[in-house]
């Protein structure tokens, strides 16, 4: 069965497709948003956030901050990394690896900073969260756009998987 998409599947309905692809975008977009502006900005860093940590990553974020050349390296990685998984997510290019990579991210931020109780942050967060926060919620929806084939529903992989699939029936 062919869908719109190119996809061959019978697995899938539009209304399915439409939410995953919708998915993919919206996370994307939020990624690579937050990418750009740390790029954009001079004087931003990770150190603040990293001062603020709390929990079982606090004294690796402590050791980050004791090494400059370390924490510009944090902050370079943190800063294209969350733009180049942005833009894979957007283009449907590398999915299940943006998607992966975008999730084990997230879960570093929500390690350094979870909301339990006891712990208290300088800095104010949106709403009132008890264990399961935005981050986490995000982290979670990119790991079922990795073990979905979200790329390949109006997305780049549609092309490179195209050419496997040509390959195996060429065998």
């Amino acid at each position: 069965m062919q869908s719109i998409t190119g996809f061959k599947s019978g697995k899938y309905t539009r209304p399915e497709i439409a939410v995953l692809v919708l998915l993919r975008l919206a996370i994307g977009w939020h990624l690579l948003y937050e990418g750009v502006v740390k790029i954009a900005d001079p004087q931003w860093t990770s150190a603040y956030f990293l001062r603020d940590s709390k929990w079982i990553l606090s004294e690796f974020s402590e050791w980050i901050l004791a090494n400059d050349s370390v924490l510009q390296v944090v902050n370079v990685m943190n800063s294209w990394g969350l733009t180049a998984i942005g833009i894979g997510l957007i283009l449907g290019l590398f999915t299940r690896a943006a998607s992966v990579a975008g999730a084990l991210l997230l879960l570093l931020y929500y390690l350094n900073s979870p909301p339990l109780i006891g712990l208290e942050y300088s800095v104010p967060t949106e709403g009132n969260n008890l264990i399961i926060n935005k981050t986490l919620i995000e982290a979670i929806c990119l790991v079922a756009l990795a073990v979905f084939p979200s790329g390949r529903f109006l997305g780049m992989d549609s092309l490179l998987w195209k050419d496997r699939e040509a390959d195996k029936e060429n065998d």
